[in-house]
């Protein structure tokens, strides 16, 4: 099986507008994460996508490879768009900005596609450790059955914790935005409308559960950092430098 990666970047942000291309210790954002998803060893393949020149030509200046799209709503339907000009068999959606991004973090998300053809997708989440988090509707949680597949997401404290049985058995787990997708779910994903809780929650993965996709979750202890604003940008140069990346 193929498996392609795919690094959705637009220009525009409401927090951070031209944040692909913010500058870490000299090389734009996306080329930090390009450089970090191209050594995932369970990749074939990895391309950006986006509807900006500007982003494009940044790609094309370092090497990397860049397909220029229509303008989309969501990440997913950009990637969804580039799928149906790929034969590849499964596409990984990276997110563009993420510059700490371990290789590894990646291959354990793609692995369970790889294991098992009833998978249709896959996600990676961490064990969470904190109430305050618990109860951030910023910070996605998800439930997990029995055998490992997401059952739901939610902005809301899920599942409901009695008053002072925090942290005493029950695991809570928060969604790490990586998702791994079988061409078929993400060319379905596109031509559905959006769906009653996806809209209630302003979760996009709601869709494919709403419409009986199975999404393998798996844990990781890997872990990386988003850009959502110029002081988070500080905080990753600050690790950079730290770490000699």
């Amino acid at each position: 099986m193929r498996v392609l990666g795919v690094i959705p970047a637009r220009y525009g942000s409401t927090r951070f507008e031209g944040k692909a291309l913010a500058d870490i210790l000299g090389k734009p954002m996306i080329q930090r994460v390009y450089e970090r998803a191209i050594n995932a060893k369970n990749i074939d393949d990895l391309t950006v996508a986006t509807d900006d020149q500007r982003i494009f030509d940044a790609v094309i200046s370092f090497g990397g490879k860049v397909i220029m799209t229509a303008q989309h709503p969501t990440g997913t339907d950009r990637i969804a768009e580039v799928a149906k000009k790929t034969d590849a068999d499964i596409i990984v959606n990276i997110q563009g900005d993420e510059p700490l991004i371990e290789p590894a973090m990646i291959d354990e998300a793609i692995q369970p596609l790889l294991d098992d053809e009833k998978v249709d997708l896959a996600t990676l989440v961490h064990k969470m450790n904190s109430e305050d988090d618990y109860n951030n509707p910023n910070v996605v949680k998800v439930v997990i059955d029995r055998s490992g597949f997401a059952m739901y997401f939610s902005r809301s404290p899920i599942p409901y914790i009695k008053s002072g049985l925090w942290g005493k058995g029950t695991p809570i787990y928060r969604h790490v935005g990586l998702y791994v997708y079988r061409r078929y779910a993400l060319l379905d994903f596109a031509k559905t409308p959006p769906m009653p809780l996806e809209t209630s929650e302003g979760l996009e993965q709601l869709r494919f559960l709403e419409n009986g996709y199975r999404m393998k979750v798996v844990e990781t202890q890997y872990k990386s950092i988003g850009v959502d604003t110029p002081s988070d940008l500080e905080k990753v140069k600050k690790m950079i430098l730290d770490a000699g990346y």
